[in-house]
């Protein structure tokens, strides 16, 4: 006895299924995947809102990336006036004082424990290096958990 024409359809589809579905599934996951732990570049005003602080007025050449998988990392770096640095700090992060010595002009390290809110940084790193003149390259890292 032969099978009929609608079982062989049948026994197809349920082959492509069975075979093609996780195939799918894999070629997903890669397209998906590909740019996890990339750093891309996003709006410098999210990037600072997310390590609660702003952008200050006289900023220029700011330049945000943010990197996200388990954890979030953003790192913005601009330059700002070199007499602004440390009254920009004490208002932005205010209570927390550059430690004595850092491998940098100034450095300031502030360290939530958790997100004082959510979607926010868990902890911030402040890094300035003093440019020539009156100029100060500001680098400020923030991660959450």
């Amino acid at each position: 006895m032969r099978p009929r024409l609608s079982t062989w359809i049948w026994a197809s589809v349920l082959v492509s299924f069975l075979c093609g579905g996780p195939l799918a599934l894999v070629a997903w996951t890669v397209w998906e995947w590909k740019d996890v732990g990339r750093a891309q570049p996003v709006d410098c005003t999210k990037a600072m809102a997310f390590a609660e602080a702003t952008l200050p007025k006289s900023a220029w050449d700011a330049r945000c990336t943010a990197t996200h998988w388990q954890d979030t990392f953003v790192d913005v770096e601009f330059r700002m006036p070199r007499r602004e640095v440390r009254p920009w700090l004490a208002g932005t992060y205010p209570g927390h004082e550059p430690p004595p010595s850092c491998h940098a002009d100034v450095c300031l390290d502030v360290g939530y424990g958790e997100p004082p809110a959510p979607g926010g940084a868990a902890a911030v790193n402040v890094k300035v290096t003093y440019e020539d003149g009156d100029t100060a390259l500001v680098h400020l890292g923030a991660f959450d958990l």
